[in-house]
């Protein structure tokens, strides 16, 4: 089996004026649907088959993320259960006329392994063991 990556997987989003409000910062919805897509990656990447959402637990937005600012999402796999992982996301903001970075939001993610039939599936053991011996 193909190892498991130890490193969280990260996105990046150049953040346009169709994802803002009328404020000219990223829309609410549209940052949490980022979340959650980072999330996704880093459970399918753990699981190595289809992860569904089960739940989102705490999202906190310390500030604003402008338009034109670059968002960088990394998601991490913190929990491993029988079918269902728990995933950290955070995103961090820059400015890429200065560089300038600073954390902007975080969330935590329920996610749970499914089988073709859309039914909750144990991650598989080789996996788990992995998750131990770290």
């Amino acid at each position: 089996m193909t190892p498991v990556p130890d490193t969280p997987a990260v996105m990046v989003e150049m953040i346009f004026p169709e994802q803002a409000n009328h404020y000219g910062t990223l829309f609410g919805g549209n940052a949490l649907a980022l979340m959650a897509k980072a999330a996704f990656v880093a459970a399918i990447r753990r699981a190595r088959g289809a992860v569904v959402m089960a739940r989102s637990d705490r999202v906190d937005f310390a500030t604003p993320i402008r338009v034109g600012e670059l968002l960088e999402l990394r998601s991490e796999v913190i929990r491993v259960g029988r079918s269902s992982m728990s995933v950290s996301v955070a995103g961090v903001a820059e400015d890429l006329g200065t560089g300038a970075r600073r954390a902007v939001l975080a969330g935590r993610f329920e996610m749970v392994a499914v089988d073709g039939a859309g039914r909750p599936r144990a991650i598989t053991e080789e996996i788990q063991r992995k998750e131990t011996r770290a």
